[in-house]
């Protein structure tokens, strides 16, 4: 399904690139602080002066991470390890960023799921027939938000040849506190994100709406707070 908001991620290079040039000039000046007392002694050097360490909820790009962090470790619904997502906050959105292992070749569609729960074979938490990672309820949705898109989708993932792929993205559609203790989830098959070309009237229905035709849930996480 279509997200929000989606960053550029050569503009992410170009702060980054222009962030650590800046850290380089701070660096100097600090050491050559006015306060720092010179020795005439033989073999000895200024003690070193460093200003104040980097804050600990510094984000990806540098900037501070406005909603703290968040991660999740991705499964089958065997059990075996699929890989790990990581959240973070820059300029107002959240980045995504997805290393995923172990999957099957091609795009997979990828949304956060309203419910923490990653169990196979479970039952939707409003009843029905069980499925792999159904526990995980449908797309979140942040409160006052009803429409579609829904909060939770993303952009889809391509899984390479030996089973991984990558891929960052980022939202404006939620923040950390609202996907904290809910999940991320990847599907067997692309997500059409609700486009039925006209040929194909009357409109997308709404199981196309609300899942993108993206079929079975197969590597499910919950998301936590670092």
């Amino acid at each position: 399904m279509a997200q929000r908001s989606l960053r550029n991620l050569t503009g992410t290079r170009r702060i980054a690139a222009l962030v650590a040039p800046a850290a380089a000039v701070a660096l100097l000046v600090v050491g050559c602080s006015p306060d720092e007392e010179p020795t005439d002694a033989k073999g000895t050097t200024p003690s070193v002066i460093t200003g104040d360490p980097a804050p600990e909820d510094v984000g990806a790009i540098g900037a501070p991470s406005e909603g703290g962090e968040a991660t999740a470790e991705l499964q089958t619904p065997s059990g075996e390890p699929a890989g790990e997502a990581t959240f973070t906050t820059a300029e107002g959105s959240v980045i995504v960023s997805v290393k995923a292992e172990n999957l099957a070749p091609g795009f997979h569609g990828m949304h956060l799921h309203a419910v923490g729960k990653c169990e196979a074979n479970s039952t939707p938490p409003t009843g029905g027939a069980a499925g792999d990672f159904l526990s995980a309820g449908g797309h979140l949705q942040v409160e006052g938000h009803s429409g579609h898109p829904a909060s939770g989708d993303l952009v889809s993932i391509f899984i390479d040849e030996a089973g991984n792929g990558e891929t960052t993205t980022a939202s404006d559609a939620f923040s950390i506190e609202d996907i904290i203790d809910t999940s991320i989830m990847i599907h067997e098959k692309p997500d059409n994100f609700g486009n039925i070309p006209t040929k194909y009237a009357p409109a997308p229905d709404e199981e196309t709406l609300a899942t993108g035709d993206a079929g079975k849930r197969i590597a499910c996480g919950v998301i936590e707070k670092s």
